[in-house]
């Protein structure tokens, strides 16, 4: 039999170890935020910046406006949860942009991974408030450990992600321990209306914005 200080020694060590683990993703948690009328991304330079327009609802995530967006180009395919954790869904948004571009990262943190997620180049960098950013497919010029603001360079845009109707798209995620949530909301902004192709209709709340004639032309159907 232990004694009493043996016991206490691996107790402690358990909780140390289950502190660590890698989060295991709940079922049935899904992320609500407010509406955003699909307009394209301002320059990334420009940390916290949005497009012209009225603000959407207050989104889930803090500090708004410590965050901008990483790449500058229009949202191809929304941010669209599964109802359940095991079944389809985009845990993201893709944002279209030259294959080449230099992607940068949306807030301030430290990256915690530079390299290949099943054959796909990732970069992740871990923020404040338990918030994880990821983006790919990220040829990368950082590793693992080193410290960035928003803005700082992460990598080259590569070709080849899956789904998009663009030559080449970001896929741009965001993480809140174990739940997957929409990264327009480290923006106070919420889900993307997709508009048609050919303009947007008449009658329409949006119809004079600039930005989301912008959206509606480069978004091509069929990608949901």
């Amino acid at each position: 039999m232990l004694s009493r200080p043996a016991v206490a020694a691996q107790l402690v060590l358990l909780s140390v170890l289950s502190a660590s683990a890698p989060p295991v993703a709940r079922a049935g948690k899904r992320s609500v935020v407010g509406a955003f009328s699909g307009r394209a991304a301002p320059d990334p330079a420009r940390p916290g910046s949005r497009p012209d327009g009225p603000a959407a609802s207050a989104s889930p995530t803090p500090r708004a406006g410590v965050f901008g967006w990483p790449v500058a180009g229009p949202v191809m395919r929304p941010f669209d949860p599964p109802p359940q954790p095991w079944l389809p869904g985009h845990r993201g948004v893709d944002l279209a942009a030259p294959t080449g571009t230099s992607i940068r990262s949306a807030g301030p943190g430290v990256v915690l991974f530079a390299g290949l997620v099943a054959g796909r180049p990732v970069v992740t960098v871990g923020h404040a408030d338990g918030l994880r950013t990821t983006y790919e497919p990220v040829r990368p010029t950082v590793r693992a450990g080193d410290r960035v603001v928003a803005g700082t360079p992460l990598g080259a845009l590569l070709a080849g992600h899956a789904g998009c109707p663009a030559a080449a798209c970001l896929h741009w995620g965001l993480r809140r321990d174990r739940d997957y949530l929409d990264p327009l909301a480290l923006l106070g902004l919420g889900p993307v209306r997709l508009l048609p192709v050919d303009g947007v209709p008449a009658g329409q709340p949006w119809a004079s914005s600039a930005g989301s004639r912008t959206a509606s032309r480069s978004y091509s159907s069929g990608v949901l």
